[in-house]
């Protein structure tokens, strides 16, 4: 093989009687070639050079396929070298144009990352496709030294991309409402479920309106969609049902004792006689109040079994151990009594902090050997950290509760719901942790180096974002007392 020309019949046939393969030969050949174009290449898609750079991306890119070409029809090196060290050259150059674009046309780049993420070549295509037209034009500008006309086109596609970002989120977020309440409007829905019907395209606007104000915290217009698509469903399964009433001839009196049956058998389930003769709400309310004993019943009824079974567990180990033993038996049997008697202590300390607090103050539960205490009836001013007067006798109780575990540590726990920005919600809620825990220690007296506060925000929910009941129950402060296990 001669420098400089293709392969010759007799190089071929020399590497063939080598063992070396044609194709290998010119495949360690490209290598060579190319090694320093594909190094400028990989560095210039690194830079975003295809995009930034679009003009010299090509330049080079024109280059580098005919050297590739040059290569595979056979032509003299020389000749490919050129080339691929012209598109290396051009590479080169456009990675260093894209690295300045990227900082002149940062925050459109980061403009579009943000419409990229809403989907919105799915969802607004006519106006990512306009937007991308005038960021494409921006970078080829600032290519050519034309820095206004640059900035020009980028305040344009900015725009542009933003319009199709909310236009997109919009459309996932919005788009079943709307359908929901165009089919409202053929069935005449807001002719028999007029509060319904409204109730929807009030909660629609309201998710629009947040949606405008704030497109990047989600969670508000999502929850609000969601219960605008549950107000239309219910508006048009009430004109179904008013309408379905009508045509029966169905008189006010028979609607409402179908819906008192409902209730009836609901209070069967709870073995409770259901009396209507004082309306539904009084029914209502103990019916709640039941399913709530219920499912703290239930919750206190599982931990106490995850316990119980461990420590069994534990204790039906020693005993073994105990059996295979030949010496110190005594001994160990009085140290297993000693811990039986500490585990019906600590049992018994338990149920004197639960019987501290009254049921709107707060729930206790137990996890192992650490104590919960989720003061329910604890509340602050929306977006603030202000320990309420309203609330020193509670927190006296969490000291009292504290105290029967002398030298516990004690963690004040925060959390908010799902509503608003997560940074914020998280900053927030240690604030709030914090202020009860600079309460206990400054008012109330605890030895500072027993109390710490720590704030999880959105993180940790114990109910459902999605009704206000779940998101009151997750706006909360839970405080944790750790015994040691020697008290």
């Amino acid at each position: 093989m001669t420098v400089g020309r293709p392969f010759s019949l007799a190089a071929l046939a020399a590497l063939m009687l080598l063992g070396i393969s044609p194709a290998g030969a010119q495949q360690d050949l490209r290598a060579t070639l190319f090694v320093e174009a594909d190094k400028a290449l990989a560095e210039a898609k690194a830079a975003n050079a295809e995009q930034l750079a679009p003009t010299t991306y090509q330049h080079a890119a024109e280059a580098y396929a005919a050297a590739e070409n040059d290569l595979a029809r056979g032509r003299p090196q020389d000749r490919v070298r050129t080339d691929a060290a012209a598109a290396a050259k051009a590479f080169r150059q456009a990675k260093d144009a894209a690295e300045s674009a990227s900082v002149t046309l940062a925050s459109l780049i980061k403009t579009r990352a943000d419409a990229t993420n809403a989907n919105a070549s799915t969802f607004a295509a006519p106006q990512w496709t306009s937007a991308t037209e005038k960021f494409d034009s921006a970078a080829k500008r600032l290519e050519t030294g034309d820095v206004k006309g640059a900035h020009s086109r980028a305040d344009e596609a900015e725009a542009l991309f933003r319009d199709a970002e909310l236009t997109s989120i919009k459309a996932q977020y919005l788009s079943q409402t709307r359908a929901l309440l165009a089919e409202a409007d053929q069935s005449r829905v807001s002719r028999y479920a007029p509060k319904t019907y409204e109730s929807a395209r009030s909660l629609l606007a309201q998710a629009e309106q947040a949606l405008n104000e704030n497109r990047y915290d989600t969670d508000l217009p999502r929850s609000l969609a969601q219960q605008a698509n549950y107000q239309a469903r219910h508006a048009i399964y009430l004109a179904k049902v008013i309408s379905s009433m009508r045509e029966e001839n169905r008189s006010i009196e028979d609607v409402i004792l179908s819906y008192e049956d409902g209730l009836v058998q609901i209070g069967a389930a709870a073995d409770e006689a259901v009396q209507l003769d004082k309306g539904v709400e009084p029914v209502t309310t103990d019916l709640v109040a039941y399913i709530e004993q219920l499912r703290e019943s239930a919750g206190r009824s599982q931990a106490d079994a995850t316990d119980s079974r461990k420590r069994i567990g534990d204790l039906e180990e020693e005993i073994r151990n105990l059996d295979q033993q030949l010496g110190g038996v005594s001994q160990e049997r009085s140290a297993l009594v000693q811990r039986l008697e500490a585990d019906a202590r600590l049992r018994e300390q338990f149920a004197s902090i639960e019987n501290m607090f009254q049921h709107d103050e707060a729930r206790v539960q137990r996890e192992g050997n650490r104590v919960i205490v989720r003061l329910v009836g604890l509340t602050f001013p929306s977006g603030q950290a202000t320990v309420l007067p309203a609330h020193r006798d509670l927190l006296k109780k969490v000291q009292q509760a504290a105290d029967v575990f002398p030298r516990s540590q004690i963690v004040v726990e925060g959390h908010t719901d799902s509503y608003g920005d997560d940074q914020a919600n998280l900053n927030l809620s240690r604030r709030r942790a914090e202020a009860i825990g600079a309460y206990l220690t400054g008012t109330l007296g605890v030895t500072a180096s027993r109390v710490s506060a720590i704030g999880y925000g959105e993180t940790q929910p114990i109910a459902s974002n999605d009704t206000p009941q779940g998101r009151e129950r997750n706006r909360r402060i839970d405080v944790i007392i750790e015994p040691q296990l020697d008290q």
